[in-house]
């Protein structure tokens, strides 16, 4: 496979796109992509991750080259979409990792499919991100200028301006996803953002979890992530030296900080 290549599931109402890399055999784990992104924004754990897992990406619904299905979405359609891709892969149980939305995504699991996770490592997230009037303002904007419109505004709040000047080419590739997705998918995401509120399932998380935030983000404050980690039972934290789109602006520190979690160290 190139890394352009991808693998399609006809899951019930929808097609998702997804790559699965890895030595067969190995254990699963799932990247979750944030809001206006796609699968390709992992490619920076690809090399360390695909040592130790048989990795599973995917491009949520509404972005990238996955089914954009009609209507406004919810957490538990975002949810039970990855529940159904492991079906539909014969996959019984997987760790974790999503980043923003994909760490919503990762909440709603942990509290409501435990069973079939070992590990949860949310990233740069909250249980209540943001409020109505600013989603509501986010997806008026979108639908009367397109993604484009709003991405000047998110690259400032994901990357800091020492690693947009240091790693233009980083930060283009990001503006690429950004400025491709399908509107219409953006707000039927960002619906599902605005609408969730997965505070009180906090607590009742089992799951031995990890919460990575970022010390500069500009989308969901280090103290939003301290507090999610402060939330969920015995759950580690960790904060790194990045914006919001930790993945990239500290590959190296995420992808060990990351590993060591999983790997048990």
């Amino acid at each position: 496979m190139s890394s352009d290549d991808v693998q399609y599931a006809d899951l019930p109402g929808v097609r998702i796109a997804y790559r699965l890399d890895g030595e067969a055999g190995a254990p699963v784990l799932v990247l979750s992509n944030s809001l206006g992104t796609t699968l390709r924004m992992w490619d920076a754990q690809m090399a360390a991750f695909t040592r130790h897992f048989r990795v599973l990406r995917y491009d949520t619904r509404g972005h990238g080259r996955s089914g954009r299905p009609p209507g406004a979405y919810e957490m538990a359609t975002l949810g039970g979409d990855v529940l159904a891709l492991l079906d539909a892969l014969d996959i019984d149980r997987a760790d974790f990792c999503g980043l923003s939305m994909g760490g919503v995504t990762g909440i709603w699991l942990a509290s409501r499919a435990a069973q079939r996770f070992g590990k949860v490592v949310l990233c740069n997230t909250a249980a209540k991100i943001g409020n109505e009037q600013t989603w509501n303002a986010r997806i008026a904007a979108v639908r009367a200028g397109g993604v484009a419109s709003v991405t000047d505004a998110v690259l400032e709040r994901w990357f800091t301006a020492p690693f947009r000047a240091a790693q233009p080419e980083a930060v283009a590739a990001v503006r690429d996803m950004l400025v491709a997705t399908d509107a219409e998918g953006y707000c039927a995401n960002s619906a599902a953002i605005r609408d969730m509120d997965l505070r009180a399932d906090l607590p009742g998380i089992a799951l031995p979890t990890l919460v990575v935030g970022g010390s500069a983000d500009g989308s969901v404050a280090p103290a939003e992530t301290r507090a999610l980690a402060e939330a969920i039972p015995n759950a580690r934290y960790v904060e790194l030296l990045a914006a919001h789109m930790s993945n990239i602006e500290a590959a190296d520190e995420f992808n060990a900080a990351v590993l060591a979690f999983l790997r048990g160290r």
